[in-house]
């Protein structure tokens, strides 16, 4: 297990049998994010991406209690006070959000407790959301008064549609682990004793799979959910064609005749 050394100890970041994991780190504040955590992710992010021996990325929060329940307000006096300090915050927390958008790797959350406000935007960066059946899912916006700009809502309204969307900004309510199946806001709610397990799975069956392949679906899949004027199909059709060309392929189809497990190496 390889372990990264950051500047904070709120974030943590390790590599283990080709899975990057993240833990927010902030269990006495059930996770809530420090300006200190928001300047890490891309850090982490970066290195993650870099590296051959990362396929696949987990989110986790630390503790029992939460994925992360938001922002953590109780700095913001400190931190956030100034029209100088707002502007760095914003840059923080638009850096990190734009560094787990653009991963080409697969991201998943691993949701316990606590995925509220800041929380959730930070799933729905992931590509696969799971969480154990404790999960409470939600958007307190309009308890605050606060407003929310087109792109936070239209991320969530990829996954959930308008009406889902709406359900959930009107009401700025608690939403169950159940719920958020329904709405298809996650793939899948199980007990929360098998939660690790499942993600771990998945993730290493990801991991195993032709990295180049993985790359090009997301690709594709993501430039779907854009405006048609805005999609870079150019950039999906590059990338189809680097699979067909790649040694992996080379080596899928020398597995499957030979009736063994291929040993993909991401080129």
């Amino acid at each position: 297990m390889r372990q990264l050394q950051l500047r904070t100890d709120k974030m943590l970041a390790h590599v283990e049998d080709g899975v990057g994991w993240i833990t927010f780190n902030q269990p006495n504040k059930r996770n809530a994010v420090s300006l200190a955590m928001w300047q890490a992710i891309p850090e982490i992010i970066e290195y993650f991406a870099g590296s051959d021996e990362v396929r696949v990325v987990v989110l986790k929060g630390s503790g029992d209690k939460a994925f992360v329940s938001g922002a953590d307000i109780s700095e913001f006096e400190e931190v956030r006070n100034t029209p100088e300090q707002v502007e760095i915050y914003e840059a923080a927390t638009g850096a990190a959000n734009f560094a787990l958008k653009s991963l080409e790797k697969p991201l998943i959350a691993m949701i316990r407790g606590f995925c509220i406000g800041g929380g959730m935007a930070i799933a729905l960066t992931a590509d696969l959301r799971v969480t154990a059946d404790d999960g409470q899912f939600g958007v307190p916006a309009a308890k605050l008064g606060l407003g929310y700009g087109y792109g936070g809502i239209k991320e969530l309204m990829n996954i959930v549609g308008p009406s889902f969307a709406k359900e959930i900004f009107f009401t700025g309510g608690r939403f169950s682990a159940a719920d958020a199946e329904t709405m298809g806001l996650v793939n899948r709610v199980v007990p929360v004793d098998e939660l690790e397990a499942l993600v771990t799975s998945l993730a290493t069956t990801i991991a195993e799979n032709a990295p180049m392949t993985v790359k090009a679906a997301k690709a594709a899949i993501n430039e779907g959910t854009k405006n048609p004027d805005e999609r870079e199909l150019d950039l999906v059709a590059v990338m189809v064609e680097a699979c067909f060309n790649s040694e992996d392929y080379k080596e899928g189809r020398r597995a499957f005749m030979e009736k063994r497990k291929p040993e993909f190496q991401g080129k």
